[in-house]
C-alpha cells in the first residue's frame, strides 16, 4: 500500500501535468486583458451594438434597421427585434416574448421545480397559459443552461447543468426541446419544439449565485465564475461571457480555431455567417472539408433524430432574425483590387505593379513636384501616411496623386489633389519614430460635393483589431523606393513579406508598442528609402485587403536579420476614427 505522502505526491504531480497541459491552450497575456463576448478586438458585436474603443456598446433604437421583424416585448410593446434588443442592452426591463404584434393572450414564463427552488431545479416553461412543460434533457448543454438562468434573473448564467429522470407523477406528458446559440437572454428567443417525453430525461440547472475562490484545477472567468480548466478552448461558452474561448493557442475537440485565437463551435463553420474576424470559417476549403465529414454516417443519425422529434414548433429561434439584421446594416466596400497579381519576390530591385493591382496606393509630392513618400487611400478624402513624411504647417505645399503607376510615364487616369489638412499624431517622436502616423485630408475637386472620388482608386480597409493578423502571415508592401543598388525607381514596385513577432528581440529599446516588423528570413524582400508612408497590406480569407502597416523605418534595406519596421495601423484605429469619423473606416457597422 502506498503511503499518504506518496499519494499526495502523485496527486500533486498529476495536477502539475494537468496544469502544464492546460497551458498549451490558454494564452496568459491575452487572458490578463479580460476579453469577453463584448470585446470587439476578438469577436463581432451584436447588430444592436457597435464597437467603441475595443468594447461593444449598446446602440440607440433609432440606429437599428427599420425593416426588421416585429416582435412583442414583456412590457407588451411592439417593436422590431433589433430595437427591442437595443432597449434591453441598455439594461431596461423590456425583453423578447414572442414574434408578431402584442396581444393580451400571449405569455411566456420560465420557472424552476420544485416551486420553492431559488436557483437550482428542473426547468419548466409555460407558453400562452398552457400547462407548465419541462425542457427535454436532449439536447441540453451550457448554451441552453446559460440562457435559462439569464431568463430567471441570473445574468452570469449557469454554474452547471444536468439531466434527471422525469417524475412519475408529472402533470405533463411532453417536454420542449431547446436549442440556443447561447447569447440570448430569454428562452423565448431559442428554438423550442414540443415532443412526447417518453423515455426522455428532463433538464436541470444550477444558476450562478455567489462568487468564490477558484481551485487550481479551475479557470476564473471574467464574470468571476469558476469552470474546470479542461472546459476552456472547447468551443462551448461555459463561462457565459465567452472569456473561456477568446484567448486560445489551440482548440480542444472538433471546435474551430480562428486566427484571432478564438475557438468557435464546429457548427459555426460554413453557416453563411462570418464568425472569425478574418472570415476563415467560411472559406471554400473549410466548407468542402465540413461537407465531407458531415456526409459520413449521417443517414442513421438523421433517421433517429426524426423519430424522436415532434412536429409542433412552440417558438422559432430568433437567431435567423439576428443574422438577417446583420445583412441590413451598412458595410463599407473596401480592400478589393480588380487585378489578380502573380507571385513576385521583391520590392527592393523589384517587380512592377500592374493596373488596378494596388488601387489604394497614392504618391505624395511636395512643392518641388517630386515623390518623396507614399500613402494609402482609406476612403472619403483621407489618406494615411507616415508622420515623418509630412509637416502640419506645410499642408498647402503637398499634393496627393492617385492612379499613378510610374512617376515619369503617365498611364491611365492620374489625378492630383490639393491637401487642405495634415494631422500628425500628437505623440509622434521624431527621434524614435514612435507613433509614426499621420492623416492627410484632400480637397474635393467638385465644390458641390464634400467627398473626393478618385477615378482609378478604391479605399483599403482599416483594421480595428490587432488580432486579425499575426506572425507568419504573408502580406504585400508597395512603393517607389530605392532598389538594392540604392538607385531611384520610377515604377511602382511590390513584394511579399511576412509579419514577424520577435521584433523587440531584434531592435530592443528602439521597438515600441504600435510598431510591427515584417520581412523575409534572408532579407531578400524589404521596403527602402522612398517607400515611407506606403502601405503594408494583409489580406483576409476572402482576399479583402487591410492596411496592416505604414512603412516607417529600418536598419538599411534588405539586410538579413533586420526586417523593416512599420506603424501598426490597428493600434491607431480609434485615433484615425476620431479624425475621419468611425463610419468612414468601419468596414462593418461596428
Amino acid at each position: 500500500m502506498k503511503s499518504l505522502s506518496a499519494l499526495m505526491f502523485i496527486s500533486c504531480l498529476q495536477l502539475g501535468i494537468f496544469q502544464q497541459k492546460d497551458n498549451t491552450y490558454l494564452i496568459e497575456e491575452c487572458v490578463n486583458n479580460g476579453y469577453t463576448q463584448n470585446s470587439c478586438e476578438k469577436v463581432f458585436c451584436q447588430p444592436w451594438q457597435r464597437c467603441v474603443d475595443g468594447s461593444c456598446f449598446c446602440k440607440l433604437p433609432y440606429q437599428c434597421p427599420k425593416n426588421g421583424t416585429l416582435v412583442c416585448s414583456t412590457e407588451k410593446r411592439t417593436l422590431n427585434y433589433c430595437q427591442l434588443k437595443s432597449l434591453e442592452c441598455q439594461r431596461k426591463k423590456s425583453r423578447f416574448m414572442n414574434r408578431g404584434r402584442c396581444s393580451s393572450q400571449e405569455t411566456f414564463q420560465v420557472s424552476l421545480k420544485p416551486e420553492n427552488a431559488t436557483s437550482t431545479g428542473i426547468i419548466q416553461v409555460e407558453v400562452n397559459q398552457s400547462p407548465k412543460t419541462p425542457v427535454c434533457g436532449s439536447p441540453w448543454g451550457m448554451n441552453e443552461a446559460n440562457v435559462a438562468c439569464r431568463h430567471l434573473g441570473f445574468p452570469e448564467g449557469a454554474d452547471r447543468t444536468d439531466t434527471v429522470d422525469p417524475e412519475e407523477d408529472s402533470d405533463s406528458m411532453e417536454c420542449l426541446k431547446a436549442r440556443c446559440r447561447g447569447t440570448e437572454t430569454s428562452l423565448a428567443e431559442c428554438t423550442l419544439t414540443r415532443v412526447n417525453k417518453t423515455n426522455e430525461k428532463v433538464a436541470k440547472v444550477a444558476c450562478h449565485t455567489t462568487h468564490r475562490e477558484c481551485s487550481p484545477k479551475e479557470f476564473r472567468c471574467v464574470n468571476r465564475k469558476c469552470i474546470l480548466s479542461f472546459k476552456t478552448c472547447n468551443g462551448v461558452n461555459d463561462c457565459g461571457d465567452l472569456s473561456d474561448e477568446v484567448c486560445c493557442k489551440a482548440c480542444r475537440g472538433k471546435s474551430f480555431h480562428c486566427h484571432s485565437d478564438v475557438c468557435i463551435p464546429r457548427k459555426y463553420i460554413c453557416n453563411n455567417e462570418v464568425d472569425c474576424l478574418t472570415g476563415e470559417d467560411e472559406t471554400r476549403s473549410q466548407c468542402d472539408k465540413k461537407r465531407s465529414e458531415d456526409n459520413e454516417n449521417t443517414g442513421n443519425r438523421r433517421a433517429q433524430q426524426n423519430a424522436r422529434e415532434g412536429t409542433e414548433v412552440a417558438e422559432q429561434s430568433m437567431d435567423e432574425e439576428r443574422r438577417k439584421i446583420k445583412t441590413l446594416l451598412p458595410q463599407l466596400q473596401c480592400g478589393i483590387a480588380n487585378h489578380t497579381a502573380t507571385r513576385r519576390k521583391r520590392i527592393v530591385g523589384g517587380f512592377t505593379a500592374g493596373k488596378d493591382e494596388f488601387p489604394w496606393q497614392v504618391a505624395i509630392k511636395d512643392e518641388r513636384t517630386t515623390v518623396n513618400c507614399g500613402g494609402v487611400y482609406i476612403g472619403g478624402c483621407w489618406v494615411l501616411t507616415a508622420a515623418h513624411c509630412v509637416r502640419e504647417n506645410r499642408a498647402h505645399t503637398y499634393q496627393v496623386w492617385t492612379g499613378m503607376l510610374n512617376t515619369v510615364v503617365q498611364e491611365g487616369i492620374i489625378e492630383a489633389f490639393q491637401v487642405v489638412k495634415v494631422i500628425v499624431h500628437e505623440k509622434y517622436n521624431t527621434k524614435t519614430y514612435e507613433n509614426d502616423i499621420a492623416l492627410m485630408e484632400m480637397k474635393p475637386k467638385d465644390t458641390n460635393s464634400p467627398t473626393c472620388y478618385p477615378v482609378d482608386s478604391s479605399p483599403v480597409c482599416v483594421p480595428w483589431s490587432k488580432y486579425m493578423f499575426k506572425g507568419g502571415h504573408q502580406c504585400k508592401v508597395s512603393g517607389w523606393g530605392l532598389n538594392e543598388e540604392f538607385s531611384r525607381q520610377f515604377g511602382l514596385k511590390w513584394g511579399y513579406i511576412y509579419l514577424m513577432e520577435n521584433c523587440s528581440e531584434i531592435y530592443g529599446n528602439r521597438y515600441f508598442e504600435g510598431m510591427e516588423c515584417a520581412g523575409t528570413h534572408d532579407g531578400s524582400v524589404d521596403s527602402c528609402k522612398g517607400d515611407s508612408g506606403g502601405p503594408l497590406v494583409c489580406f483576409d480569407s476572402n482576399n479583402v485587403g487591410y492596411v496592416w502597416g505604414v512603412v516607417s523605418w529600418g536598419e538599411n534595406c534588405g539586410e538579413k536579420g533586420h526586417p523593416g519596421v512599420y506603424t501598426k495601423v490597428a493600434h491607431y484605429f480609434n485615433w484615425i476614427g476620431r479624425h475621419t469619423g468611425l463610419n468612414l473606416i468601419s468596414r462593418y457597422n461596428l
